[in-house]
């Protein structure tokens, strides 16, 4: 079934992952939320499973954006009436909405979820008689022919609430967040998954990084399970791809926890926008190289939340503003921060607000008063963040990292006596010359450019070139496989206006084009009138390389704008830095 809403399409797919388990995806092909883990915009999948032994149970129906073609889809399948159990691998007021209309149906179920998922339900559907089973670990339900559930409690701070579920019959576990990717498509498995690779690392960054402590712990006890298929909450199913996806989430988990530097990030959230924030804050910080713990205050323990803040290099606070204050936990969270942290640590403050925002006034006051930097400007987010705002906040938190890693590095420079200069392979590798570029991106509202010299052409047929970009570059979130950039070549002996142009610091959010003549390619990326050619191009692939992505992209059309210029080249003198 297909529904068209203002050019919105959303339906519900029927699969069989087993005889006696069936996945009902229901799919999006927009973005469906303003949350850093939607930002590639590739739509997504909620998947919902019906397991049918001599008792029924469903795992996890969708939000309410799917609420109505998933009840009808739901109905076509089986009679709501004869379902005993609704397993919620997680809980929230989205959810409930369709939790709601399967009552209206089928008042019979019973809930099975975490304690924290238990307490959340009733507090939402306060005017409902509930039936539900609580998870403490060890518990198990037999629904018949063989499907015995187990269950494994995966709470981490953004999802205090997270279990996961496996069928011991079939061996297939249902994940919920964990292993999951925001795609959609038709694919219901992961057929070619290295495909899916970059989507699956980009949510892990999104989702995953921050509670990388938390997860590495659950990781294993999923991994005991010796599971055959990982039934995501979003996206395709893993079952081509275990193993791989398992070894590069262990990997992804490690790089997580054995950083030097780390950044403590408390935040609370009435309505779901300051954690959006947070979120996108904490996306900028991992992609520069640095950890990020991320605490939700309304759950976090004092002494637990002491020893992070202890560690870490840089403190962010985050808040809305209910009622003209912080809320309690903030408060006391800040009291614990201050109290444990010391002034060379970094601060940053963000916050939401529907009128006033004077919570983020309050944070932002106690840092300053008690003698702390700023690794940002204070984040003010009136409302529900956009593209732009979430971009400007992802922004900030690449500039907090790159200032730890800043100041890092001039501590180190203080203490070291001994200056022994480039060795002979840097000064080998920095005579590798490159063309000096400008790359140039936009989607949607957002756009932006870098200085590059790490480009060259890569294949003939068809026509492709590859650009190195760092992980730290704000472009990078503009430049992933299908999107579209412009190459700017830039001409000896008039590049030289650009090129300051570019290389100057930007300030989260800022017009990178200010007083640049431009016009729009046909993919609506700039092109800079005074470079002396230009190539639109699409990034086909991209591959990790330490501290830099390598991007392959597919030259689509070009043109030389000034046909008597030369290729301006960059020259090095050590390989070590630009």
């Amino acid at each position: 079934m297909k529904i068209n809403l203002e050019k919105k399409t959303k339906d519900v797919q029927v699969f069989p992952v087993t005889n006696e388990i069936k996945v009902l995806r229901s799919r999006t092909w927009d973005r469906l939320k303003f949350e850093i883990e939607y930002g590639l915009q590739k739509g997504t999948t909620a998947n919902s499973y019906l397991i049918e032994g001599d008792k029924i149970a469903l795992l996890d129906p969708p939000g309410e954006s799917f609420t109505d073609i998933f009840i009808d889809a739901l109905k076509d399948r089986v009679d709501p009436r004869k379902i005993d159990y609704v397993i919620l691998g997680h809980i929230n007021p989205n959810r409930c909405k369709t939790i709601e209309a399967l009552l209206d149906i089928a008042p019979q179920i019973t809930f099975v979820c975490s304690n924290p998922a238990a307490i959340s339900l009733r507090k939402i559907l306060v005017e409902r008689s509930l039936k539900i089973e609580v998870i403490k670990g060890d518990e198990n339900i037999d629904l018949g022919k063989g499907h015995k559930l187990e269950f494994i409690l995966a709470s981490n701070p953004r999802y205090p609430d997270l279990v996961c579920t496996y069928d011991r019959k079939t061996e297939v576990l249902f994940t919920d967040k964990l292993f999951s990717a925001h795609i959609c498509g038709d694919r219901v498995f992961d057929e070619g998954w290295q495909v899916d690779l970059e989507d699956r690392r980009y949510y892990f960054d999104c989702v995953i990084a921050p509670y990388a402590r938390q997860v590495t712990s659950d990781l294993e006890k999923i991994a005991a399970k010796s599971a055959k298929i990982y039934a995501t909450g979003h996206g395709p199913l893993i079952k081509h791809s275990i193993q791989e996806l398992t070894n590069s989430y262990r990997e992804w988990l490690k790089t997580q926890n054995t950083k030097d530097l780390s950044v403590a990030l408390i935040y609370a959230s009435a309505y779901g926008n300051t954690t959006a924030i947070g979120e996108a804050i904490a996306r900028g910080i991992t992609k520069s190289g640095v950890a990020v713990e991320s605490i939700n205050a309304e759950s976090a323990d004092p002494e637990e939340l002491k020893a992070i803040v202890e560690k870490s290099a840089g403190i962010i606070i985050g808040s809305p503003t209910l009622g003209g204050h912080a809320p309690t936990q903030i408060q006391a969270a800040l009291g614990i921060a201050l109290a444990s942290a010391n002034k060379n640590q970094l601060a940053g403050v963000f916050g939401s607000y529907g009128w006033s925002g004077e919570a983020i006034d309050l944070l932002e006051s106690k840092f300053r008063d008690a003698g702390y930097k700023f690794g940002f400007e204070t984040l003010r987010i009136k409302f529900k963040p956009t593209d732009v705002t979430l971009k400007t906040c992802e922004e900030a938190g690449t500039d907090f990292a790159q200032a730890l890693k800043k100041s890092k590095k001039t501590r180190q420079a203080k203490e070291s006596t001994v200056y022994s200069g480039a060795n002979r392979s840097e000064q080998a590798l920095g005579r590798i010359v490159g063309s000096m570029c400008v790359v140039t991106a936009k989607k949607g509202e957002i756009s932006g450019a870098m200085l590059a010299s790490w480009v060259s052409q890569a294949t003939f047929n068809p026509p492709g070139l590859t650009v190195a970009v760092a992980k730290d570059r704000a472009i990078e979130s503009l430049m992933h496989s299908g999107d579209t950039f412009v190459l700017n070549i830039l001409q000896e002996g008039n590049h030289i206006p650009l090129m300051k142009h570019f290389l100057k610091p930007f300030a989260p959010g800022e017009d990178r084009f200010v007083d640049v003549a431009t016009e729009e390619a046909s993919n609506g990326s700039p092109i800079l009138n005074d470079a002396l050619a230009y190539v639109e191009c699409q990034v086909d692939n991209r591959m990790e390389c330490g501290d830099h992505w390598l991007v392959y992209a597919i030259a689509q059309q070009g043109k030389l704008l000034q046909s008597e210029g030369l290729t301006s080249l960059h020259h090095r003198k050590s390989g070590t830095h630009y």
